[in-house]
């Protein structure tokens, strides 16, 4: 509908919960929004009643590449048409009100979101207008809400921080990455052979020098080196380099 082409070559991953953008008053955030649901592997947006209508050639501005979700996205009238064919639905809450519902965080909500989606389920996330968020005849149609542990004197999030944060907790729910890695380029962690060779250049280096040579001292001198050098994952590349060092070292010493 708007005769634009090209943006990310993103589609559906799988299974994944429909974003119900209820009311929302600014073309720019939903272009915003579609950018961090890009972000997260989701990409089915629906929009309720949208205040200055669709499509808005704005939010295609914002989204950053994210246009076919934009282009995919589906307007309805009411809520009731939104979720009409989902199995479950869940709905972000800014603050306490008077409704007896679960309330879980990001995390414990994606979980569950996870959990029913693997069970063949259509599930969505609805996200209430900027200003205020959604109403209590919004939260009415959800099975559960979703509430951020944030800063309690200040939880105040625009629409595209709001789905990011669940983009983000739907993603990790299933992502596999180490949470902490080193990072090696084009060297690699040296082996224990390769650390014990540069150990011996460097202990060898140091008796010719007389750094070891209090034999009272030495043992503990040449285990706290030890302990220096093998306790982070020093890289062949490194040590390559203290090789030169040490040389570089004991050359200009024996020049004098």
């Amino acid at each position: 509908m708007t005769g634009r082409e090209g943006g990310a070559d993103i589609g559906p991953i799988g299974n994944s919960p429909v974003v119900i953008l209820v009311r929302p008053q600014m073309a720019e955030n939903i272009g915003t929004t579609a950018r961090a649901m890009a972000n997260g592997g989701l990409f089915h947006m629906r929009i309720v009643a949208p205040r200055d209508g669709w499509p808005q050639e704005r939010a295609w501005r914002t989204a950053s590449g994210a246009d076919r979700i934009l282009d995919a996205a589906q307007v309805f009238e009411t809520v009731d048409d939104a979720v009409a064919d989902l199995h479950h639905v869940y709905a972000t809450c800014p603050r306490p009100r008077h409704i007896v519902k679960p309330v879980l965080t990001a995390r414990g909500g994606a979980a569950e979101l996870r959990e029913a989606t693997t069970r063949g389920l259509k599930v969505g996330l609805m996200f209430g207008p900027e200003r205020a968020g959604l109403d209590n005849e919004d939260m009415a149609r959800a099975d559960a809400l979703i509430r951020y542990p944030l800063n309690p004197a200040f939880m105040s999030l625009n629409l595209a921080q709001a789905v990011m944060i669940m983009a983000y907790e739907w993603w990790m729910a299933v992502d596999g990455t180490p949470p902490r890695e080193l990072m090696t380029n084009e060297t690699h962690v040296a082996t224990k052979g390769e650390l014990e060779n540069f150990m011996g250049h460097l202990f060898r280096e140091l008796d010719e020098c007389g750094f070891l040579r209090n034999e009272q001292k030495r043992a503990g001198m040449v285990r706290n080196l030890r302990h220096f050098f093998t306790r982070g994952e020093v890289t062949e590349q490194e040590l390559r380099t203290l090789h030169g060092v040490v040389t570089e070292l004991a050359n200009q010493r024996r020049n004098r």
